[in-house]
Protein backbone atom coordinates (compact mmCIF):
# COMPACT_ATOMS: atom_id res chain seq x y z
CA UNK A 1 0.00 0.00 0.00
CA UNK A 2 1.22 3.48 -0.98
CA UNK A 3 2.59 5.67 2.56
CA UNK A 4 0.60 8.38 3.49
CA UNK A 5 1.20 11.79 3.47
CA UNK A 6 1.54 13.60 7.11
CA UNK A 7 -1.61 14.78 8.33
CA UNK A 8 -3.81 12.65 6.55
CA UNK A 9 -6.42 10.47 7.51
CA UNK A 10 -7.64 7.22 6.06
CA UNK A 11 -10.08 5.32 6.67
CA UNK A 12 -10.12 1.50 7.96
CA UNK A 13 -11.66 -1.31 6.78
CA UNK A 14 -14.76 -2.61 8.84
CA UNK A 15 -14.26 -3.77 12.49
CA UNK A 16 -10.56 -2.99 11.78
CA UNK A 17 -9.07 0.38 13.55
CA UNK A 18 -6.24 2.16 11.54
CA UNK A 19 -3.27 3.15 13.62
CA UNK A 20 -0.56 5.55 11.54
CA UNK A 21 2.86 4.89 11.65
CA UNK A 22 6.70 6.13 10.50
CA UNK A 23 9.76 4.84 10.06
CA UNK A 24 12.08 7.87 11.85
CA UNK A 25 10.96 11.64 12.83
CA UNK A 26 12.92 12.97 9.62
CA UNK A 27 9.80 10.74 7.31
CA UNK A 28 7.19 12.56 5.42
CA UNK A 29 5.38 9.55 4.93
CA UNK A 30 3.46 7.25 6.87
CA UNK A 31 1.97 3.72 6.79
CA UNK A 32 -1.45 2.42 8.51
CA UNK A 33 -1.42 -0.82 10.70
CA UNK A 34 -4.79 -1.91 10.27
CA UNK A 35 -6.16 -3.63 13.83
CA UNK A 36 -8.80 -5.96 15.60
CA UNK A 37 -9.21 -8.16 17.79
CA UNK A 38 -8.56 -11.86 16.77
CA UNK A 39 -11.54 -14.07 17.27
CA UNK A 40 -11.08 -17.90 16.18
CA UNK A 41 -12.13 -21.14 17.84
CA UNK A 42 -9.81 -22.00 20.61
CA UNK A 43 -9.36 -25.52 19.70
CA UNK A 44 -8.21 -24.12 15.87
CA UNK A 45 -5.56 -22.04 17.42
CA UNK A 46 -4.20 -22.78 20.98
CA UNK A 47 -0.93 -20.21 20.50
CA UNK A 48 -3.27 -17.17 20.36
CA UNK A 49 -5.95 -17.32 23.43
CA UNK A 50 -9.30 -15.50 22.62
CA UNK A 51 -9.55 -12.14 24.67
CA UNK A 52 -6.01 -11.74 24.88
CA UNK A 53 -4.85 -11.86 21.47
CA UNK A 54 -4.45 -8.48 18.63
CA UNK A 55 -4.26 -9.16 14.73
CA UNK A 56 -2.09 -6.79 12.63
CA UNK A 57 -2.33 -5.79 8.31
CA UNK A 58 -0.30 -4.05 6.24
CA UNK A 59 3.21 -3.91 8.66
CA UNK A 60 5.44 -2.15 6.80
CA UNK A 61 8.74 -4.30 5.81
CA UNK A 62 10.65 -2.39 8.33
CA UNK A 63 8.76 -2.89 11.06
CA UNK A 64 10.23 -5.63 13.53
CA UNK A 65 8.33 -7.67 16.54
CA UNK A 66 10.71 -4.90 19.10
CA UNK A 67 8.56 -1.97 17.05
CA UNK A 68 5.42 -3.55 17.61
CA UNK A 69 6.02 -4.81 21.23
CA UNK A 70 6.83 -0.75 21.77
CA UNK A 71 3.63 0.10 20.27
CA UNK A 72 1.32 -1.78 22.08
CA UNK A 73 3.05 -1.81 25.65
CA UNK A 74 1.68 1.37 26.56
CA UNK A 75 -1.87 -0.79 26.28
CA UNK A 76 -0.91 -3.71 28.36
CA UNK A 77 2.69 -5.82 28.75
CA UNK A 78 3.33 -7.75 25.56
CA UNK A 79 3.73 -11.43 25.89
CA UNK A 80 4.98 -12.24 22.64
CA UNK A 81 4.61 -11.21 18.84
CA UNK A 82 4.71 -13.08 15.80
CA UNK A 83 5.25 -12.23 12.16
CA UNK A 84 3.92 -14.15 9.45
CA UNK A 85 3.94 -13.83 5.14
CA UNK A 86 -0.04 -14.47 5.55
CA UNK A 87 -3.01 -14.80 7.95
CA UNK A 88 -3.20 -18.24 9.21
CA UNK A 89 -2.12 -20.92 12.02
CA UNK A 90 1.38 -20.59 13.55
CA UNK A 91 4.42 -20.86 11.40
CA UNK A 92 6.86 -21.45 14.47
CA UNK A 93 4.88 -24.92 15.71
CA UNK A 94 3.58 -26.06 12.37
CA UNK A 95 6.77 -25.74 10.08
CA UNK A 96 9.93 -25.86 12.08
CA UNK A 97 11.68 -28.94 13.91
CA UNK A 98 14.56 -26.94 15.26
CA UNK A 99 15.34 -23.15 15.60
CA UNK A 100 18.37 -23.96 13.85
CA UNK A 101 17.04 -25.02 10.50
CA UNK A 102 14.10 -22.06 10.25
CA UNK A 103 16.32 -19.12 10.06
CA UNK A 104 13.63 -17.65 6.97
CA UNK A 105 13.58 -13.34 6.61
CA UNK A 106 10.36 -12.22 5.87
CA UNK A 107 10.39 -9.99 2.73
CA UNK A 108 7.67 -7.14 2.04
CA UNK A 109 4.27 -6.37 4.09
CA UNK A 110 3.48 -8.53 6.65
CA UNK A 111 0.77 -9.64 8.80
CA UNK A 112 1.58 -9.88 12.63
CA UNK A 113 -0.52 -11.23 15.61
CA UNK A 114 0.41 -9.67 19.25
CA UNK A 115 -0.46 -11.28 22.71
CA UNK A 116 -0.76 -9.72 25.77
CA UNK A 117 -0.43 -11.11 28.80
CA UNK A 118 -3.84 -10.10 30.62
CA UNK A 119 -7.13 -9.61 28.94
CA UNK A 120 -7.16 -6.16 29.61
CA UNK A 121 -4.52 -5.55 27.17
CA UNK A 122 -7.68 -6.10 24.33
CA UNK A 123 -9.66 -3.24 25.76
CA UNK A 124 -6.85 -0.88 26.23
CA UNK A 125 -6.12 -0.74 22.74
CA UNK A 126 -10.10 -0.24 21.90
CA UNK A 127 -9.65 2.74 23.66
CA UNK A 128 -6.14 3.47 22.40
CA UNK A 129 -6.33 6.67 20.41
CA UNK A 130 -3.61 7.88 18.17
CA UNK A 131 -3.18 11.85 17.11
CA UNK A 132 -0.47 11.69 15.31
CA UNK A 133 2.40 8.94 13.58
CA UNK A 134 4.05 6.64 15.93
CA UNK A 135 7.96 6.40 15.49
CA UNK A 136 9.30 3.50 15.51
CA UNK A 137 13.11 3.96 15.06
CA UNK A 138 13.92 6.46 17.46
CA UNK A 139 17.09 7.02 20.09
CA UNK A 140 16.05 4.58 22.46
CA UNK A 141 14.74 1.80 19.91
CA UNK A 142 16.78 2.15 16.52
CA UNK A 143 15.87 -0.14 14.08
CA UNK A 144 19.03 -1.16 11.83
CA UNK A 145 19.14 -0.98 8.24
CA UNK A 146 21.40 -1.43 5.32
CA UNK A 147 24.76 -3.40 6.07
CA UNK A 148 24.43 -3.46 9.57
CA UNK A 149 21.04 -5.55 9.17
CA UNK A 150 22.98 -7.49 6.42
CA UNK A 151 25.55 -7.93 9.08
CA UNK A 152 22.82 -8.97 11.76
CA UNK A 153 21.23 -11.40 9.65
CA UNK A 154 24.76 -12.80 8.89
CA UNK A 155 25.77 -13.64 12.43
CA UNK A 156 22.42 -15.09 13.11
CA UNK A 157 22.68 -17.60 9.99
CA UNK A 158 25.94 -18.96 11.92
CA UNK A 159 25.05 -21.85 14.26
CA UNK A 160 26.13 -22.80 17.37
CA UNK A 161 27.92 -25.96 17.00
CA UNK A 162 27.67 -26.74 20.77
CA UNK A 163 23.89 -25.66 21.22
CA UNK A 164 23.28 -27.62 18.33
CA UNK A 165 24.82 -30.81 19.67
CA UNK A 166 22.78 -30.27 22.86
CA UNK A 167 19.94 -30.16 21.05
CA UNK A 168 20.44 -32.73 19.06
CA UNK A 169 21.51 -35.02 21.96
CA UNK A 170 18.09 -34.28 24.04
CA UNK A 171 15.82 -35.05 20.50
CA UNK A 172 17.90 -38.40 21.00
CA UNK A 173 17.35 -39.31 24.13
CA UNK A 174 13.43 -38.99 23.83
CA UNK A 175 13.71 -40.91 21.04
CA UNK A 176 15.50 -43.93 22.74
CA UNK A 177 12.91 -43.13 25.50
CA UNK A 178 10.31 -43.93 22.96
CA UNK A 179 11.97 -46.59 21.39
CA UNK A 180 12.45 -47.88 24.58
CA UNK A 181 8.93 -47.72 25.65
CA UNK A 182 7.14 -49.04 22.57
CA UNK A 183 9.48 -52.30 22.81
CA UNK A 184 8.41 -52.59 26.67
CA UNK A 185 4.90 -52.41 25.17
CA UNK A 186 5.10 -55.02 22.67
CA UNK A 187 6.73 -57.11 24.74
CA UNK A 188 3.60 -57.29 27.21
CA UNK A 189 1.15 -57.36 24.52
CA UNK A 190 3.34 -60.25 22.88
CA UNK A 191 1.21 -63.54 23.15
CA UNK A 192 -1.58 -61.90 24.72
CA UNK A 193 -4.90 -62.72 22.86
CA UNK A 194 -7.09 -59.30 21.92
CA UNK A 195 -10.79 -59.52 22.28
CA UNK A 196 -11.36 -61.43 19.13
CA UNK A 197 -8.75 -64.00 20.06
CA UNK A 198 -6.11 -63.10 17.61
CA UNK A 199 -2.70 -62.59 19.17
CA UNK A 200 0.04 -59.86 18.34
CA UNK A 201 3.46 -61.60 16.68
CA UNK A 202 6.34 -59.42 16.52
CA UNK A 203 10.12 -59.34 15.88
CA UNK A 204 11.98 -60.47 18.90
CA UNK A 205 15.53 -57.84 19.24
CA UNK A 206 13.94 -55.17 17.16
CA UNK A 207 11.43 -52.59 16.96
CA UNK A 208 7.84 -54.08 17.07
CA UNK A 209 6.06 -54.01 13.21
CA UNK A 210 3.04 -55.07 11.96
CA UNK A 211 1.00 -57.83 13.02
CA UNK A 212 1.09 -60.89 10.27
CA UNK A 213 -2.95 -61.40 9.02
CA UNK A 214 -4.03 -65.09 8.86
CA UNK A 215 -3.52 -65.10 5.14
CA UNK A 216 -0.27 -63.54 4.68
CA UNK A 217 0.75 -66.25 7.40
CA UNK A 218 -0.58 -68.93 5.32
CA UNK A 219 1.23 -68.09 2.19
CA UNK A 220 4.32 -67.02 3.77
CA UNK A 221 4.35 -70.98 5.17
CA UNK A 222 3.32 -72.36 2.26
CA UNK A 223 6.31 -71.01 0.01
CA UNK A 224 8.64 -71.75 2.68
CA UNK A 225 7.59 -75.77 2.49
CA UNK A 226 8.19 -74.99 -1.70
CA UNK A 227 11.28 -74.07 -0.99
CA UNK A 228 12.46 -77.13 1.38
CA UNK A 229 10.91 -79.51 -1.02
CA UNK A 230 13.43 -78.33 -3.86
CA UNK A 231 16.06 -78.60 -1.54
CA UNK A 232 15.70 -81.84 -0.34
CA UNK A 233 15.17 -83.42 -4.26
CA UNK A 234 18.17 -81.71 -5.20
CA UNK A 235 20.70 -84.08 -5.72
CA UNK A 236 19.64 -86.35 -3.29
CA UNK A 237 21.38 -89.42 -4.80
CA UNK A 238 24.86 -90.41 -5.74
CA UNK A 239 23.89 -90.93 -9.10
CA UNK A 240 22.40 -87.84 -9.54
CA UNK A 241 25.76 -86.14 -8.11
CA UNK A 242 27.75 -88.25 -10.98
CA UNK A 243 24.95 -86.64 -13.72
CA UNK A 244 25.48 -83.29 -12.57
CA UNK A 245 29.19 -83.20 -12.72
CA UNK A 246 29.53 -84.91 -16.27
CA UNK A 247 27.24 -82.25 -17.47
CA UNK A 248 29.17 -79.46 -15.97
CA UNK A 249 32.14 -80.88 -17.35
CA UNK A 250 30.39 -81.49 -20.97
CA UNK A 251 29.33 -77.41 -20.60
CA UNK A 252 33.31 -76.36 -20.04
CA UNK A 253 34.33 -78.63 -22.76
CA UNK A 254 31.68 -76.89 -24.96
CA UNK A 255 32.95 -73.25 -24.36
CA UNK A 256 37.03 -74.17 -24.23
CA UNK A 257 35.93 -75.31 -28.24
CA UNK A 258 34.08 -72.30 -28.93
CA UNK A 259 36.40 -69.96 -27.64
CA UNK A 260 39.13 -71.44 -29.58
CA UNK A 261 37.44 -71.50 -33.30
CA UNK A 262 36.73 -67.46 -32.05
CA UNK A 263 40.79 -67.24 -31.21
CA UNK A 264 41.29 -68.98 -34.71
CA UNK A 265 39.18 -66.53 -37.04
CA UNK A 266 40.20 -63.51 -35.05
CA UNK A 267 44.11 -64.56 -36.36
CA UNK A 268 42.70 -65.24 -39.62
CA UNK A 269 41.19 -61.92 -39.74
CA UNK A 270 44.62 -59.66 -39.08
CA UNK A 271 45.86 -57.75 -41.11
CA UNK A 272 49.05 -57.00 -39.58
CA UNK A 273 51.51 -60.11 -40.13
CA UNK A 274 54.12 -60.01 -38.27
CA UNK A 275 55.76 -63.39 -39.15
Amino acid sequence: MAPAKEGSTLAAPAGYTAVPVKFSEERRTHHYLYIKEHKVREDLDQTRPQNRTLFVLNVPPYCTKESLSQIFTSCSPVESVELQDKPGPSETQSNSVSKHFSLRHLKGFKVAYVVFKHPSGVQAFKSFKVKKPIVLSGIGHSIKTGINKWIDNYRASLTDVAELQAEVDEFMKGYDERVAEEEEKAKEEEGVPDEEGWVKVTRKGRRPGLARTEAVNIRVTEREKRKRAQKELLNFYAWQHRESKREHLAELRKKFEEDKQKIALMRAQRKFRPY
